[in-house]
């Protein structure tokens, strides 16, 4: 099995209705709007899809609308989460036969497993996958994850382990790409923080959420063809917006969400589920003004 996985891949926003159900016409102009910007691949079911707030239905209906509306163009990740190894196995089951590229199990909820313990879960929530996998490996995050050592023995006992995706800043990822050492490819996060750095700390590429993701991919491509000076040029561009939307999960998912439904001209669709943060002119007009110097959302050359 190769490892050639990389790049840049947004993690889709879930959109609602005024009745508080899903919204499959607006979930998937998102779609449109990344693969016209030329992403490398998607993913769903993340903190940013407000995945705490969906139920086992739509989370299954959501990886549906993502395999259809992509429809094999570009490679789609699922985010795999569940309390008990059965829970994540089900959903895991149900992402493969939807026809998903790979996934990436997060440790068990409502527990922090030791490093050991976590090895062994994911040795056996994976039995039975055939396709790529990967986990949320974030500790500064999620309070427990797998040291390098583990990884490198998850590979060895999974050999469809192939992909760590981490959340924290690039002096906390480089150590687990320096020790893996190519065994597992590192995706990083944090909605394209350090992303420069990361790409020339040997990160394959960033699971960011939308708001920003073409302008990311203009970066990413521009690194990858040895153009530095145009990829930093991206960077400066994008970075004031980044560290707006960073300022906590809930600011992302929130005024992301805002941000975002502007960039690509979607009216009345910025409806969250998430009640942590509630509508402040301040903060919107803050996040318009660091998104102002991106424009509209852009389209691959």
């Amino acid at each position: 099995m190769t490892n050639d996985i990389g790049g840049i891949y947004p993690v889709l926003y879930s959109f609602f209705n005024e009745d508080g159900t899903l919204n499959r016409t607006n979930f998937q102009k998102q779609i449109e709007h990344s693969l016209r910007a030329g992403v490398h691949g998607v993913a769903v079911l993340g903190l940013i899809t407000e995945v705490g707030s969906l139920t086992p239905d739509e989370r299954r209906t959501l990886i549906d609308w993502t395999t259809d509306a992509v429809a094999g163009e570009v490679p789609v990740a699922v985010t795999i989460a569940g309390r008990t190894v059965a829970e994540q196995r089900e959903l895991a089951q149900y992402a493969q036969n939807a026809g998903a590229s790979w996934m990436i199990f997060q440790p068990p909820l409502g527990v922090k497993p030791t490093s050991e313990e976590l090895l062994e879960f994911y040795v056996e929530v994976m039995e039975g996958v055939e396709i790529t996998t990967g986990i949320q490996n974030a500790p500064e995050y999620i309070g427990c994850g797998l040291e390098p050592k583990h990884m490198i023995e998850l590979a060895r006992l999974r050999p469809n382990f192939k992909v760590m995706k981490g959340e924290g800043p690039v002096v906390t990822v480089k150590p687990y790409v320096d020790q893996l050492a190519g065994q597992v490819s590192v995706f990083n996060g944090r909605g394209g923080l350090e992303l420069y750095d990361n790409l020339k700390a040997g990160c394959v590429g960033l699971v960011p959420a939308p708001d920003c993701a073409d302008v990311q991919v203009q970066l990413y491509n521009a690194f990858v063809k040895g153009d530095f000076e145009q990829a930093q040029d991206f960077y400066e561009e994008l970075l004031p917006y980044a560290v707006f939307s960073m300022q906590s999960i809930h600011t992302a998912i929130y005024y992301g969400k805002h941000m975002y439904t502007r960039r690509i001209g979607l009216e009345n669709a910025s409806t969250c589920r998430s009640d942590a943060i509630v509508f402040d002119p301040f903060f919107i007009e803050a996040g318009q003004t660091w998104l102002s110097r991106l424009g509209p959302y852009r389209v691959a050359p």
